[in-house]
């Protein structure tokens, strides 16, 4: 694919996602004040070095595959505005960065002296060293949410197009954290009532800090078990539960293959969802086809696709909504105006993912 810079500039295309660039700091920044999360931290310094590495990632000057970190941004083309990013991590889980979470197991207890019968939550810390590719990082201006477009599912099916294009590049199975209920001041009652004794440190201290170094936690947490229901209730109540803010995101999760992993980030008490990489639905809808014929605005289709072409030169990546009709097993019609944003003629070969499903796209993750 040749380096191909979107050359059609009609209003027929007003929105696109492409990779992250350097120059997007400043829209990135402003991104990470709606989410402040570790892998979107409202830190000029941490965006940064977020865009730094995404740039050696698309580039392929950091070597080692699994420590490669993809970010995508939404552009407002009217606007010139970043309204959306999302991002890939392509391991969660090294030798030198474990994954760790907490496994929320369910243990029964019964006494035939008492004739007593109790069921409790308990929550033992682990650690994977060879952890999944992680899908995180997804943000979405509230003012775009409700537009028809649809912008909140193009952003973060993005993310499965992409791992398709590249299935080398990642792990066999995907994982997403979901934020759980937070206090309005981003207070942690799962973190207060166990982390922070352990730590003497804030749940926004140690969030942070998690994102470089995550020993902390493997010297200072408590081993073995432990009963949820020794632990305030406030605290019992957001263990694997999500927040109001994340709803969306479970529902499309669910949707597409991914389910509950009963376990939790030890943070927070937020769910971690997971799913085989080659079983989710968008990955498998997802495939390389030929451009058939071109066809005037209007007359191939009302149902819409991701269209996506890889770029050999920055952005790397090019994505756009746009009407696209299957021929056949790997053939498909598009309409010319957006054949040409992309830089395509017929003949050769464009990434699609069909959009067949429906669903909000009121979406937020780690």
């Amino acid at each position: 694919m040749r380096a191909g810079v979107a050359r059609t500039r009609g209003s027929m295309i007003p929105y696109e996602i492409r990779g992250a660039v350097p120059s997007d700091e400043e829209g990135l920044l402003s991104l990470a004040h709606h989410l402040n999360t570790v892998n979107l931290p409202d830190d000029r310094d941490a965006i940064r070095a977020i865009l730094q590495h995404a740039q050696q990632s698309f580039t392929g000057e950091i070597k080692d595959v699994k420590r490669r970190e993809y970010v995508f941004v939404l552009v407002d083309r009217e606007k010139n505005k970043l309204i959306g990013t999302s991002m890939i991590i392509a391991q969660l889980g090294r030798r030198d960065a474990p994954y760790i979470y907490l496994d929320v197991i369910d243990e029964e207890r019964y006494s035939a002296t008492l004739d007593r019968h109790f069921k409790h939550t308990t929550l033992s810390i682990g650690y994977s060293y060879n952890g999944p590719t992680e899908i995180g990082g997804l943000v979405l201006l509230p003012e775009y949410r409700k537009v028809p477009e649809r912008l909140g599912m193009f952003i973060s099916y993005v993310r499965f197009l992409f791992i398709k294009m590249h299935r080398d590049l990642f792990r066999e199975e995907v994982l997403a954290e979901l934020l759980p209920p937070l206090e309005p001041d981003g207070t942690s009652h799962l973190w207060d009532a166990l982390g922070r004794h352990f730590t003497d440190l804030t749940y926004a201290e140690a969030d942070r800090l998690s994102k470089q170094n995550k020993e902390f936690v493997r010297s200072l947490f408590p081993e073995g078990t432990i009963y949820a229901s020794l632990l305030p209730k406030q605290a019992q109540e957001v263990i694997g539960k999500v927040g109001v803010q994340t709803r969306g995101v479970e529902k499309m999760l669910r949707r597409v293959g991914f389910r509950y992993a009963e376990r939790v980030d030890p943070f927070d008490g937020g769910p971690h969802f997971t799913a085989p990489t080659d079983e989710i639905a968008l990955v498998q809808r997802t495939g390389k086809m030929k451009i058939s014929r071109l066809a005037p605005r209007g007359q191939v289709s009302k149902r819409r696709a991701m269209l996506a072409v890889s770029l050999a030169e920055s952005p790397y990546l090019r994505a756009i909504w746009a009407p696209c009709r299957q021929v056949g097993d790997n053939e498909t019609i598009l309409e010319a105006p957006a054949a040409e944003y992309l830089g395509l003629r017929e003949g050769e070969e464009v990434w699609v993912l069909p959009l067949q499903d429906s669903g909000g796209d009121s979406e937020h993750a780690r």
